[in-house]
């Protein structure tokens, strides 16, 4: 009697056990958080995004904005979130170099986060005061002779922008000085009033500036030329090679989050983020889609981490 007792103990163990492992998923409101505020970039990506994942879940999806310490407070929410129903949109640097520009962030991008999918990818573009008179292929030569008297603009210190910028200096020989701003808007402002000299940009925030002949573009930070500036060339066409450069979003989750969950995401948001209609409204974004597997987003996430790690180790860089 006893053995029969716990051979249906442990068969209702073991019931419940693989009951909880098909659990449905999502049992209630999925939250994506975004460490920017709204009308950010990041904010409109992960809008964008929640209508047609909540019809494809069933459940609704809200978008919950936590701004602050440029991305990096929501993603500490969601690396410890622990209701299986938290995601975050981030960006690059909130899940490559959040701690190697400052080793007391309270998160591990590599080890506390769960890659789901890289939603899109843009270059930034080298944008220069209007009133430049050269032309893209006297960059260089220009700027090797402007010295230190050029400055270049970023919208914070280890920013990609900054980093970038440290990167086309290294290889080229440009010398312009850094100035850091409060953000994008403020380097735009500072480049019309020929505060500064140069910066790198998204392109959606450059190419409306240019088109309106308040600025001007030297070129693309991409391999070849972008589908979303194909009017732009890149810098190897300028003679600058082995550089390439690209901002980007995606969405990741706890680490705990189980495996299946994460895979169900994956395939979920990569076929949303596909469709004609979202791709339309991302590339109005300033964003090229791609809706990678989990794995194509940890691969980047460290080529990234590897790549703009080594010029803050290079230059010393700390945002602490």
């Amino acid at each position: 009697m006893l053995i029969r007792r716990k051979f249906l103990l442990w068969g209702g163990l073991a019931a419940s056990a693989a009951s909880a492992a098909v659990a449905p998923w999502p049992r209630k409101p999925v939250r994506i958080l975004v460490g920017f505020p709204g009308g950010s970039s990041p904010d409109l990506t992960a809008r964008a995004l929640a209508e047609p994942l909540s019809r494809a879940l069933g459940q609704p999806v809200i978008v919950d904005n936590r701004p602050g310490a440029s991305g990096n407070i929501a993603a500490d929410l969601v690396a410890k979130a622990s209701d299986d129903h938290t995601l975050g949109l981030m960006i690059n640097g909130n899940l490559t170099i959040a701690r190697q520009l400052n080793p007391r962030t309270p998160y591990d991008p590599l080890k506390d986060l769960a890659p789901v999918s890289l939603i899109g990818t843009a270059p930034l573009v080298l944008a220069v005061p209007a009133s430049y008179s050269g032309s893209a292929q006297d960059f260089v030569a220009t700027g090797l002779r402007a010295g230190n008297t050029w400055s270049y603009g970023s919208p914070g210190l280890g920013t990609v922008a900054h980093l970038g910028m440290e990167m086309l200096n290294a290889q080229t020989g440009l010398a312009p000085v850094h100035v850091p701003y409060p953000g994008n808007p403020q380097v735009i402002n500072a480049l019309l009033g020929g505060q500064i000299q140069l910066a790198l940009l998204p392109p959606g925030l450059a190419m409306a500036q240019v088109r309106a002949g308040r600025l001007k573009a030297i070129g693309v930070t991409s391999a070849g030329r972008s589908v979303l500036v194909p009017e732009l060339p890149s810098m190897a066409e300028l003679g600058i090679q082995r550089y390439e450069l690209e901002i980007w979003n995606a969405v990741a989750a706890p680490s705990g989050l189980p495996k299946s969950v994460v895979s169900k995401l994956a395939v979920l948001i990569s076929e949303t983020v596909r469709t004609a209609d979202m791709r339309q409204r991302l590339f109005n974004q300033g964003w090229q889609v791609v809706g990678s597997s989990p794995e194509g987003l940890a691969n980047r996430m460290r080529a990234d981490a590897a790549l703009l790690g080594g010029v803050i180790a290079r230059l010393g860089i700390r945002n602490e």
